[in-house]
C-alpha cells in the first residue's frame, strides 16, 4: 500500500483488552505497520482495571502511544481522546480499529484507499452489504433482525441510504474530523452511528464499503436491549434538532 505521504494514525479504544489487543496488532499487514505514523491506544479502564498494554508490547511496536483514562469514561469518549490527538499530531487520516478482534486488521489497505486517493472523506466499514456474510461470519440472528430494521428506520428518518449504522470499523480524514464537531456527540456505543449522520449530512463523502463479519469468543459490553431504544432516543433527537450544529 503507497499512502502518498499521507500520516495516518489507528485509533485503539482499550478496556479489558490485555488477551486479545496483541493479537490485534499482529494482525495488521506488514506494509500498513510501516507506513502508520502513530498508533494510539487509549487504556480506558482506569486505575482499578488491568492495563491492555505492557512493557514488552510497548517494545515490540514503538509506534504505539498510550492514553490514559483515570477512570472508564466510555467508548465514545475513548475515542474523542484519540482522535483530539491525532489532530494534535497532524494525522491526515485516522483509523479506529477495536481491541477485541471482532474487526478484521486485514482490511485496513482496502478500507485506507479512499481516503488515500481523497476519492472520499469517511469510510463506513459494513457487514450488511452482504446479509449472507454476515450470517455465515456468525452474526446472531437476533443482532442481524435488529441491525437490519434498525437501520431502516433509520435511513428513512434520515433521509440516508446506508447499509448500516452499527459499524465500529470507521475511518476518517482529517477534514471529517474537523467538520463534524465530534467532541459534541455521545461518549457511548452510539458515537460511531452519530458521526455518520452528523458527516452526511453537512455533506462529507462517504464510502461504505463490506468487511468480513467475525464474532468469536470476545467478550461484549453491549447490551442489545438497550441499544436498541437508545437507537430510536438518537432518531427522536435528530428530529429535535439536537444534531443540526447550526454555525459550524
Amino acid at each position: 500500500m503507497n499512502v502518498s505521504g499521507k500520516k495516518i494514525v489507528v485509533v485503539i479504544p482499550a478496556y479489558k483488552a490485555a488477551l486479545t489487543l496483541p493479537g490485534v496488532l499482529a494482525r495488521i499487514p506488514a506494509d500498513v505497520h510501516e507506513q502508520l505514523f502513530k498508533i494510539l491506544v487509549v487504556e480506558d479502564g482506569g486505575e482499578k482495571v488491568p492495563r491492555s498494554t505492557d512493557a514488552e508490547l510497548l517494545a515490540k511496536y514503538p509506534k504505539i502511544e498510550v492514553l490514559f483514562h483515570e477512570h472508564n469514561r466510555g467508548y465514545g469518549a475513548a475515542q474523542k481522546t484519540g482522535y483530539r490527538r491525532a489532530l494534535e499530531l497532524g494525522a491526515d487520516i485516522a483509523a479506529m480499529l477495536h481491541a477485541d478482534g471482532q474487526y478484521a486488521p486485514e482490511e485496513l489497505p482496502r478500507l485506507l484507499e479512499p481516503l488515500v486517493t481523497g476519492s472520499a472523506d469517511l469510510v463506513l466499514g459494513s457487514r450488511m452489504r452482504s446479509w449472507r456474510s454476515a450470517l455465515r461470519g456468525g452474526m446472531p440472528k437476533y443482532k442481524f433482525v435488529a441491525n437490519i430494521c434498525l437501520t431502516q428506520l433509520e435511513n428513512l428518518a434520515y433521509g440516508l441510504r446506508f447499509s448500516e449504522y452499527h459499524s465500529g470499523y470507521m475511518l476518517y480524514s482529517r477534514r471529517a474530523l474537523t467538520v463534524v464537531p465530534f467532541e459534541k456527540l455521545s461518549d457511548t456505543f452510539h458515537f460511531d452511528g452519530e458521526m455518520l449522520l452528523v458527516g452526511a449530512k453537512k455533506g462529507l463523502r462517504v464510502a461504505d464499503l463490506p468487511i468480513p463479519t467475525h464474532y468469536g469468543d470476545e467478550e461484549s459490553h453491549l447490551k442489545p436491549i438497550k441499544y436498541g431504544f437508545e437507537v430510536l432516543g438518537v432518531i427522536r433527537d435528530y428530529w429535535r434538532g439536537k444534531y443540526d450544529f447550526p454555525g459550524e
